[in-house]
């Protein structure tokens, strides 16, 4: 006798999506927008101001209405104006135009780490928790010294080490926010790799790279999209937090963290709104990501929808 797998049924849709024929509920993407805004409107704004960070960096040369690394000496500190919405710097550059080109770096940095992150996690995670047993122990006690290290002291060693730039920061961030998603991921394939209907596969001669392809991934994805939501904004504020150490990208190009750390500091008392716009921007951008992330949880887990 064939056992079902029970798990691999649908979840119970949040009201307003779609059925398909087959009586499955399949997500309409309207439906789960309007689902969003009325169920979790914290999760909404979120994603309004992602999608603002999303549209800035990815149309930064058009947006911007300055050269972000061209100033004019007669303009330096300038305060807010129509010709300058958020004033300019000590350098006479345009502080919009800079905060504008300093979403591409961010986003760039942060969804970039949180994919090499993502793919290190369910690796490590997917195979500890499947194979179990020495091979299980091993990595995990390898998880527990890499996570036993400083965070931040380790991440300004190994970018000091590479050397600042894009893709080192990038690298390094990936690599840091692996181990803590690998728990998570892990976890999850322990409640379910003896569940009745992997046991079944099992039977059915289905080998290990399948049943962990049809079974486990299918049945973790939720976690592994939650996580990485809620990772967006870490990884934002620790590109930032290495912006302001000077070990981010460098110079010419526009970062959050380095106008903070920069002119923002320097001038604080004198021109406070240098250090309030990049202040404000990398507070909005952990904001959006974090309340998205809450929302997708509450609506992923069947457990939490009725809250």
């Amino acid at each position: 006798m064939t056992v079902q797998p029970a798990t691999l049924e649908p979840l119970a849709a949040p009201r307003g999506l779609a059925v398909s024929s087959r009586g499955a509920r399949s997500p309409n993407a309207v439906a789960m927008i309007g689902y969003l805004v009325r169920k979790k409107p914290l999760g909404a704004f979120g994603a309004v101001l992602i999608v603002v960070f999303l549209a800035m960096a990815l149309g930064a040369q058009w947006l911007a209405p300055y050269p972000y690394d061209v100033g004019v000496a007669a303009n330096r500190l300038q305060w807010p104006s129509l010709a300058h919405p958020f004033g300019t710097d000590a350098n006479g550059r345009d502080l919009l135009s800079r905060i504008i080109w300093g979403a591409r770096i961010s986003v760039t940095i942060g969804f970039g780490a949180v994919a090499l992150s993502t793919l290190l996690a369910v690796a490590v995670g997917v195979a500890s928790g499947y194979f179990g047993g020495w091979f299980d122990l091993l990595v995990q006690r390898l998880v527990d010294v890499w996570i036993s290290f400083p965070a931040l002291v380790l991440l300004v060693s190994l970018v000091a080490i590479l050397g600042p730039g894009l893709w080192s920061t990038t690298l390094v961030l990936g690599v840091l926010l692996a181990p803590g998603t690998s728990r998570v991921v892990r976890s999850a394939v322990l409640a379910m790799r003896d569940l009745p209907y992997v046991e079944s596969a099992r039977c059915a001669g289905a080998g290990h790279a399948r049943i962990v392809r049809y079974c486990v991934l299918p049945n973790v994805a939720a976690a592994i999209i939650v996580l990485s939501t809620t990772q967006l904004g870490a990884a934002i504020l620790a590109e930032s937090t290495l912006s302001f150490l000077g070990y981010g990208v460098p110079p010419p190009f526009p970062t959050w963290g380095s106008m903070l750390s920069g002119t923002g500091r320097t001038f604080m008392m004198q021109s406070p709104w240098l250090s309030i716009w990049p202040g404000l921007a990398i507070s909005a951008a952990v904001f959006g990501f974090n309340m998205l992330g809450d929302a997708l949880r509450d609506i992923l887990d069947p457990r939490l929808r009725g809250r």
